[in-house]
């Protein structure tokens, strides 16, 4: 139970972030087409960056 809480918000937090990380990949191809193909590969790496903060907290939880 006592972990619980900050996987909870690191959940979150990852969460938040990929939707800003989406927001912002999809206004930068919106304003210059033709650089989708690198805004996609920074996007994707951003997301994994996100998100590792997930499995951090998870192995920090105390057992």
């Amino acid at each position: 139970m006592n972990g619980s809480l900050h996987v909870g918000l690191a959940a979150l937090g990852a969460a938040i972030g990929v939707g800003l990380i989406g927001l912002g990949a999809t206004m930068a191809v919106g304003r210059n087409p033709g650089a989708a193909k690198a805004v996609l590969v920074q996007a994707i790496l951003a997301i994994a960056f996100a998100e590792a903060i997930v499995f951090y907290a998870l192995f920090l939880v105390p057992k």
